[in-house]
C-alpha cells in the first residue's frame, strides 16, 4: 500500500449528539475533538478513509488545515463500535514542532532464540519520550541466538536518537524459555492473537469507506 497523506482538511463543527454523530460517518466523515496547549476543545469533522489509513499506526500524527489554520496534532484516543470496529470518535491533541511527547510505542520482536527455546513477549509497548514529529512506528528488539533464561528489559532497548525510555528500565519485554507444551500453546495463542488483529486493521478502511 502507498503511504497515505497526513495533510488533512477538517471541518468544523456545531451539530452534536448521537443521531449528528450517525450522520456524519454515514457521509464518510468522522467526528473528532481538538484540544491542547490551553485552548478551548474545537469539534471537528475527518475524512473517514483517510484517516482509518492513518490511524492503523500507532500515534499517527496529522497535519490539519482548519478553517485555512494549519495544526499538528496527534491522535490521543479512537473510540470504535466494539461489534463492526468502526470509529466513532478521535481525541486529537496539539502539537508543536520541537515539542516532546510522551507515547506508548509498540515493540516488535525479530529473529529466532537458540535452538529448543521459545520467546514470550511480556510487554507489547514502552513508554518513551520524543519529538512529536519522530514517533517511531514501532521500536524492534532482536532474540537471536538467545538461550534458555536470558530476557530483555526496557532499559537494554535501543531507542531512536533524541528518545528518553520513560517505562521503568527494569521491566522485562521479552524473555525466553525452553521449549514446553505451555510454552508453545502461550506462543501460537499470541500468534493468533496477531494475525486476528493485523486482519481486523485491514479489513477497517474498507468498513469505513462503505458507511
Amino acid at each position: 500500500m502507498a503511504d497515505v497523506s497526513n495533510h488533512i482538511v477538517a471541518e468544523t463543527r456545531a451539530s452534536f449528539g448521537k443521531g449528528a454523530a450517525r450522520k456524519i460517518r454515514a457521509a464518510g466523515k468522522i467526528p473528532a475533538v481538538i484540544y491542547g496547549h490551553g485552548s478551548d476543545p474545537r469539534h471537528v469533522t475527518l475524512p473517514a478513509h483517510q484517516v482509518g489509513l492513518l490511524i492503523r499506526k500507532a500515534n499517527a500524527v496529522l497535519e490539519l488545515v482548519v478553517e485555512g489554520k494549519e495544526e499538528l496534532t496527534l491522535v490521543k484516543d479512537v473510540q470504535r463500535d466494539p461489534v463492526r470496529q468502526i470509529i466513532e470518535h478521535i481525541d486529537l491533541i496539539i502539537v508543536k514542532k520541537g515539542e516532546k511527547v510522551h507515547v506508548d510505542v509498540p515493540v516488535h520482536v525479530e529473529g529466532e532464540s537458540a535452538p529448543g527455546t521459545i520467546f514470550l513477549q511480556d510487554a507489547n509497548t514502552i513508554s518513551i519520550e520524543v519529538e512529536a514529529t519522530h514517533i517511531p512506528e514501532r521500536i524492534a528488539v532482536s532474540v537471536d541466538g538467545l538461550g534458555d533464561g536470558a530476557h530483555i528489559t526496557a532499559g537494554s532497548i535501543a531507542l531512536p536518537k533524541g528518545a528518553t525510555l520513560l517505562s521503568d528500565p527494569e521491566l522485562i519485554v521479552v524473555g525466553v524459555t525452553a521449549k514446553s507444551a505451555s510454552a508453545e500453546l502461550a506462543a501460537e495463542d499470541a500468534a493468533a492473537e496477531e494475525e486476528a488483529a493485523e486482519a481486523a486493521a485491514e479489513e477497517t478502511p474498507a468498513e469505513e469507506s462503505a458507511e
